[in-house]
Parts: structure tokens; C-alpha cells; sequence
């Protein structure tokens, strides 16, 4: 079938892929069962981004025990779904239900407590948490919940064969539904049919990646099969093309903050300090 390229925008210098490389099992939680893409040894982070899971299971045990109440500190995190539902909770009196296509958009700060559990009991359950940081300025800022449902993200269509829903940031003049930050995120569900292709814009100095989840897609000259992670190079897009069948994949970047990372389980400062007064402050119960 031929390629007919979608353009939204001239892109002068598409860029190539730096590297590729595919998650790795684990568990997290009560024990739910997920594959870790960014924060593994391979890619321990991609500032400004620290985390990247994807949980994709239609076996109960896999992910019936959930993520029951666990604290945060220093960074967001972002939950899109697939498919499945999972209830959110937390100390701040913040309730939500995720159901497939919707998106929470939780910004830790200072801490908070939360919970996230499915509301099924079979069937599948499939979706992503990635983790951005936040700079040393805001890390103590007052804790924050974006709730998104699904018909509040917009999907535009972007030319013969290709959609994209736009979760954050800006493309071909569309806004996405998330509010950003100071690293200025970019967050998109690309969805391309046999043969079409795209261009997606992306600021020069944005770190990003594209994650292929179904089928596989060309970028940057390169194919990135299901399951993997292109780690972008530098340039102003992304040039993708599905060219062997349908292909859904995201494109997430963003302004790295080029700070000292601290990491201790769910809290992440800048210093070593930081951290043993985050744990000090959670066994206190100041969150």
C-alpha cells in the first residue's frame, strides 16, 4: 500500500532515533504486574521524565490487588487508559474514576497520599503511568489533581488515515487537555491506518521519546516494533509512517530541567537531604 503523508507541519530536521530499547517486567504495588520502560537500568530516566510503565493484563491476578494507599513527593503523575477501570482516592479529599481514554493528572508537590484501584474484576486492563519530575522551585507546591475523562481529550484528525488525541500540549493548533508546567509537556496518542503517515512538530530543545504499543511504526527512518522505546534525537519533529499495517504509538517530550535528581522509592529531590526529610515528614504524617 502506498504512503500518503499527512503534513501539519515543515519539519527542516526530522529526528532519528538515538537509541531504542524494550521494557522490563516487574511488579509494583500490591503486586500488580507491568512492564517498566523508563526507570529501569537500561534508561534510568530521560529528564525531565523519571518513569514509564505500561500495565497490560486480562489475567485477574495480574492486577487485582491494585495500588492501595502509597505516598508521593516531588513530581507528577500521569495515568492514561486504555482499556479497564481504576478508582483514585487520596488524602486531599480528591476522588476519581479512570475509565478507557481518560487521563489523571496528579502533581504531588509538597505530598500526598493516594490510592488507585480497579473497579473490575475480569476483563482487560491496559494503560501507562509515567512519571514527570517537577523543578527544585516547585517541588514543595501544593499538591494538585487534574481528573480528564475521555470526551474531554481532544482527537483531531490530522489527514487521510491519521488521528491523534492530544493529552498535552499543542498540536495543529489544538490544545491539549492537561494544563501544563514548567517543563511544557507534550503528550500524544498518534493513531495511524496502513499506509498513512504524519508529521508532529516538537521544540528543538525537548527531550522525548515515541512508545509503540500496537503494531509498528516507522520513525525516523527506523521501525519500532510493539513494546519498544525510540529515544528521539535532537531536531524540530517527528516523521512517523505505518507502513506495515495499523500502528498506534505515543510521542511525549519535554524541557528538561537539568537538576540533581534524588531518588528514594515514591519521593524524588534534588538532594539526599531532601529525601530523609521527605520520609521523616510521611511517617509524621504531614502529608
Amino acid at each position: 500500500m502506498a504512503t500518503t503523508t499527512t503534513t501539519t507541519g515543515h519539519l527542516a530536521r526530522p529526528r532519528s532515533l538515538a537509541r531504542t530499547l524494550r521494557g522490563r517486567a516487574t511488579s509494583e504495588g500490591a503486586g500488580v504486574k507491568l512492564t517498566r520502560v523508563i526507570g529501569q537500568p537500561g534508561l534510568p530516566d530521560l529528564d525531565p521524565f523519571l518513569m514509564l510503565d505500561e500495565f497490560r493484563s486480562d489475567d485477574t491476578a495480574d492486577y487485582l490487588a491494585g495500588f492501595p494507599d502509597h505516598p508521593h513527593r516531588g513530581f507528577e503523575t500521569v495515568t492514561y487508559m486504555l482499556a479497564g477501570r481504576m478508582r483514585h482516592g487520596d488524602n486531599k479529599g480528591n476522588v476519581g474514576l479512570l475509565g478507557p481514554g481518560s487521563v489523571q493528572w496528579m502533581t504531588a508537590g509538597s505530598g500526598i497520599v493516594h490510592s488507585e484501584m480497579p473497579e473490575q474484576e475480569n476483563g482487560l486492563m491496559w494503560g501507562f503511568q509515567l512519571w514527570v519530575n517537577l523543578p527544585a522551585g516547585e517541588k514543595m507546591t501544593a499538591p494538585r489533581y487534574q481528573d480528564i475523562p475521555a470526551d474531554a481529550v481532544p482527537e483531531v484528525a490530522a489527514g487521510p488515515g491519521a488521528t491523534v488525541r492530544v493529552i498535552a500540549g499543542r498540536f495543529n493548533g489544538t490544545d491539549g487537555a492537561v494544563e501544563g508546567g514548567t517543563t511544557e509537556p507534550i503528550y500524544l496518542d498518534v493513531h495511524l491506518e496502513a499506509g498513512a503517515a504524519i508529521d508532529v512538530p516538537l521544540p528543538e530543545g525537548h527531550a522525548g521519546f515515541a512508545y509503540a504499543y500496537q503494531g509498528a511504526a516507522e520513525i525516523g527512518g527506523e521501525m519500532l516494533e510493539r513494546g519498544t522505546l525510540g529515544v528521539l534525537g535532537a531536531g524540530d519533529g517527528v516523521r512517523a509512517a505505518a507502513k506495515a499495517g495499523p500502528a498506534r504509538f505515543l510521542i511525549v517530550a519535554g524541557k528538561p530541567l537539568r537538576e540533581p535528581v534524588a531518588k528514594y522509592g515514591p519521593f524524588v529531590m534534588n538532594t539526599e537531604a531532601q529525601i530523609v526529610e521527605a520520609i521523616e515528614d510521611f511517617r509524621a504524617g504531614r502529608f
